[in-house]
C-alpha cells in the first residue's frame, strides 16, 4: 500500500495521550446551567490569553464566527470583510442564512485589508449604501498562505473605522503569535470579539473559543443555544482543550519549519506557478496553478495528499502528524513527479 502523507489540513489532527488522560478524568457539569467546571477553566483560561472579560466555548469555529456575527450586526447591515476569509467563503453562507446580512469584500489576496478599501465602503454610506456594523479579518489569512498580520496594523485599522467593532478571526491565532512573536492580547486588543480553534494545530478533538466583554458573551450564549451548540457534561472536551492552550502552542513553531521546507520544494517542483516560497511564514503553502485540482489529485495517487481552496489554488498544510520524515517523503516523490499533460 502507497505510504499516505496526510497534507490536507491542520483539522486531521490526533489529541496528544495527555488530552486522553485528561479527558478521561474530567470532572463535569451541566454547561447548560453554567455549571461544569472544566469549561469554565478553559473559558476563563482564553479570555485571560487574549485580555478578554469572558469566553464561550463552542463546538466548532463556524458557530464561533456566526455567534459574534449575530452579537455584532443585525439583518440588512454590511460586514466588511476580505472576499478570500472564512466567514464568507466557506461557512457555506452561514452569515446570510442566519443573520441576514450581506458582505461588502475588499481584496485580501496577500492576506490583510487594505485600510484604504475599508474606508472607501463604510465612506458610501452616505451614498444611500447599507450600514456597514462590523468589519472582520482572519489572522493567519488561510487563503493567502497563512499570512499573519502585524498588531500595528490591526491597531490603524480599528482608530479608522469610526468605533464599529472589528471581528477577529483567529481559527490559526496561535501560529501568528509563534511565527511573530506577538502575544495573543497583542492581537486581540484592538478586537471586539476574537474567536480561536483549538481543533487545528493545537490537536484538541473538538472546539473553538469565542472571547469579548462580557455583556456580549452573555448575549453570545443565547446565540449559541439559538444555533443547537449549548453542550451539557462537555468538560471532557474543555479538558482536551486546556492541555492544547498549556502545551501545544509553542510547538507549531516545528509545523512552520516543515512547512518552509515544502514551500521551498513545491516551488522548486512547478517554477511555471510563480510561487515565492519565502511567503510562507505558518504552516500553510498556498500557491496558483492551472492544473491545480490535476496536481492534488495525481500527488494524492502517489501518497502525499493536499487539496484545493479555489478552482487553481492548491493547499498543503503541516501540523503535529507530519514528521521530517514525511517531508523527505514528500521531497523524493516531488523529485520524480511528473504530473501528465503539464509542461514545465
Amino acid at each position: 500500500m502507497t505510504r499516505r502523507v496526510d497534507l490536507r489540513s491542520d483539522t486531521v489532527t490526533q489529541p496528544t495521550p495527555a488530552m486522553r488522560e485528561a479527558m478521561a478524568s474530567a470532572v463535569v457539569g451541566d454547561d447548560g446551567y453554567g455549571e461544569d467546571p472544566t469549561i469554565n477553566e478553559l473559558e476563563a483560561k482564553f479570555a485571560a490569553l487574549v485580555g478578554k472579560e469572558a469566553a464561550i466555548f463552542v463546538p466548532s469555529g463556524v458557530m464561533a464566527n456566526q455567534i459574534a456575527v449575530r452579537v455584532l450586526t443585525k439583518p440588512g447591515d454590511v460586514i466588511v470583510a476580505g472576499r478570500g476569509q472564512h466567514v464568507v467563503s466557506f461557512e457555506m453562507g452561514a452569515s446570510a442564512r442566519n443573520s441576514s446580512v450581506q458582505f461588502a469584500l475588499v481584496d485580501d489576496t496577500k492576506g490583510t485589508l487594505a485600510l484604504a478599501d475599508v474606508l472607501d465602503v463604510i465612506d458610501a454610506e452616505i451614498d444611500h449604501q447599507p450600514h456597514v456594523s462590523m468589519v472582520s479579518v482572519e489572522n493567519t489569512h488561510m487563503p493567502s498562505g497563512g499570512t499573519p498580520w502585524h498588531a500595528s496594523d490591526l491597531q490603524s485599522l480599528v482608530a479608522a473605522i469610526g468605533g464599529r467593532p472589528l471581528h477577529l478571526d483567529g481559527a490559526r491565532l496561535f501560529n501568528a503569535v509563534v511565527a511573530t512573536g506577538t502575544t495573543a492580547a497583542e492581537f486581540a486588543q484592538p478586537a471586539t470579539t476574537v474567536m480561536a480553534s483549538l481543533s487545528k494545530g493545537l490537536c484538541a478533538p473538538v472546539g473553538s473559543l469565542l472571547a469579548g466583554p462580557a455583556s456580549l458573551m452573555e448575549c453570545g450564549r443565547i446565540e449559541r443555544k439559538r444555533l443547537g451548540g449549548t453542550m451539557r457534561q462537555a468538560g471532557f472536551l474543555a479538558a482536551a482543550g486546556i492541555v492544547a492552550l498549556d502545551t501545544m502552542v509553542d510547538r507549531l513553531s516545528e509545523d512552520h519549519a516543515r512547512a518552509r521546507q515544502l514551500a521551498q520544494l513545491f516551488s522548486e517542483s512547478f517554477p511555471e506557478a510563480g510561487y515565492d516560497p519565502t511567503t510562507c511564514q505558518t504552516n500553510i503553502v498556498a500557491f496558483n496553478h492551472p492544473q491545480a485540482r490535476q496536481i492534488v489529485a495525481e500527488l494524492a495517487a502517489l501518497g502525499v495528499e493536499g487539496g484545493t481552496v479555489a478552482p487553481r489554488r492548491v493547499r498543503f498544510v503541516t501540523h503535529a502528524g507530519i514528521s521530517d520524515d514525511d517531508v523527505a517523503f514528500v521531497a523524493t516523490t516531488l523529485k520524480n513527479f511528473k504530473p501528465s499533460g503539464i509542461a514545465h
